[in-house]
C-alpha cells in the first residue's frame, strides 16, 4: 500500500512534528538502521577469521596464515560494505547538514 501524503500528514500531526521533520527523522533511522545491519555483517566477518581489519586479513591469505579460497571473497565483501557504510555516512552528515 503507497503512502499518501494525506497519511503522512495524520503521522506528523499525531507525533506532533512537520512533515519535513517526519521525512527527514524516517531517512535518518533508515540510513542508520541500515548502517547497523551492514556493520553487524562486517563483524560477523571480522569474527569468523578472528581479525580486526580486511587488511589484516589480507596480509594472513599472503603469508599463507588462512587459505585464499573463499577468503578473497571475504575480502572483496568486506571492502565493499566498508565503502557502502562511508557512502551511508555522507548521507546521514548531508541530511543532518541540510535540516
Amino acid at each position: 500500500m503507497p503512502i499518501t501524503e494525506k497519511f503522512m500528514k495524520k503521522i506528523a500531526e499525531d507525533a506532533g512534528v512537520s512533515i519535513d521533520e517526519l521525512t527527514t527523522s524516517g531517512l535518518l533511522a533508515f540510513l542508520r538502521e541500515k548502517r547497523r545491519k551492514i556493520m553487524f555483517e562486517i563483524i560477523e566477518i571480522l569474527d569468523r577469521y578472528d581479525i580486526t581489519s580486511p587488511k589484516e586479513l589480507e596480509r594472513k591469505i599472503n603469508d599463507g596464515t588462512i587459505a585464499e579460497h573463499p577468503t578473497w571473497e571475504d575480502v572483496i565483501l568486506l571492502e565493499n560494505l566498508e565503502s557502502a557504510i562511508v557512502l551511508i555516512d555522507e548521507d546521514i552528515k548531508a541530511i543532518q547538514k541540510s535540516s
